[in-house]
């Protein structure tokens, strides 16, 4: 029924003299109204004219479309070069102190897992006991491959 309703709609715009856009919107209930206008956020043009909405947006070239204003502050290339050398020195400091702190979480994990407090009967209770360790390492390890990834970004 609505499908008829629908085809006869679309087939009187075209006869109309008018460039109205003609929308089908949805409501919360499942329902389905045709109106000359957006009811609601779920309307979609279904027909229209040349004010229409359903035509596709233009391109943009992206870095093109959006120049630096003249105005923009702008950095000097020595400055800049300086900021990078600080950067990677910073970068490499804290992946030495997180390589200190992953041996350090290492050690740790392997005096856990030498340590047999009567865990031996209860496999659960001994991983239960050594996952905060395992959490640990694995912590270090992801904040090493972050840090790496940062340095790999460098010029």
């Amino acid at each position: 029924m609505t499908r008829s309703i629908l085809a006869l709609l679309l087939a009187a715009t075209s006869f109309t003299s008018s460039a109205q856009t003609i929308y089908k919107c949805t409501d919360a209930g499942g329902g389905t109204l045709i109106s000359n206008s957006k009811v609601n956020k779920n309307c979609v043009a279904v027909a229209g004219g040349s004010d229409s909405s359903t035509s596709a947006p233009k391109a943009r070239s992206g870095a093109a479309a959006t120049p630096t204003p003249s105005s923009f502050p702008r950095v000097q290339e020595d400055t800049q070069k300086a900021r990078d050398t600080d950067r990677k020195r910073i970068l490499e400091q804290e992946m030495a102190g997180e390589q200190r702190s992953l041996d350090q979480a290492k050690k740790e994990l392997a005096g856990q897992e030498a340590i047999r407090s009567g865990d031996e009967g209860n496999p659960q209770r001994m991983q239960d006991r050594l996952q905060p360790y395992k959490d640990r390492v694995a912590q270090h390890e992801r904040n090493l491959q972050a840090i790496q990834k940062e340095l790999n970004k460098l010029r």
